[in-house]
């Protein structure tokens, strides 16, 4: 099961709430979501794909919404469409170590979608955050496989100890 999101606020009086961190390509209306075992059919898909609104078949009123807020919504049996070349999940890249040769500069925390491009969050192993941006000049290689991205850290600014 991948993950589709976290149970946000309610919206409105039917039920419906706010996915906080969605995955949106998993969130349309006749997708199978399971909330701590429970298997539910989303209803209603509204918003935008940053800040979805759902209402699933388990969820009749604010109450119900209310009560399931911060649990883990996880998608059911979907199989994620084909990607293509230079092209990765986030899942994917979340816990990879991040390298430039024999370097370790830190583990993937999460990715960040920014106006310009999209960034890798990563934890640096003496504590605080290093911004890697996902483009070519940037990014020397990814090992899925590995969970290895090599970098290059003179570009990133990163001078070595």
């Amino acid at each position: 099961m991948r993950r589709a999101g976290l149970v946000g606020r309610a919206h409105g009086l039917d039920g419906s709430f706010y996915v906080a961190q969605p995955q949106a390509e998993l969130l349309a209306v006749g997708a199978a979501l399971s909330i701590d075992g429970v298997t539910a059919t989303v209803v209603r898909r509204a918003g935008l794909d940053a800040r979805p609104i759902v209402r699933l078949s388990i969820c009749g009123d604010r109450e119900a919404a209310e009560g399931l807020r911060g649990h883990e919504l996880l998608a059911v049996d979907q199989q994620p469409e084909p990607l293509g070349p230079d092209a990765y999940r986030a899942e994917d890249l979340e816990g990879a170590r991040v390298v430039d040769g024999e370097r370790e500069l830190g583990i993937v925390a999460r990715l960040i979608a920014l106006p310009s491009c999209e960034c890798l969050s990563v934890s640096r192993p003496a504590g605080g955050e290093l911004l890697v941006p996902l483009v070519h000049d940037a990014i020397r290689a990814i090992d899925v496989a590995a969970r290895v991205i090599e970098v290059d850290a003179a570009f990133l600014g990163e001078v070595a100890p």
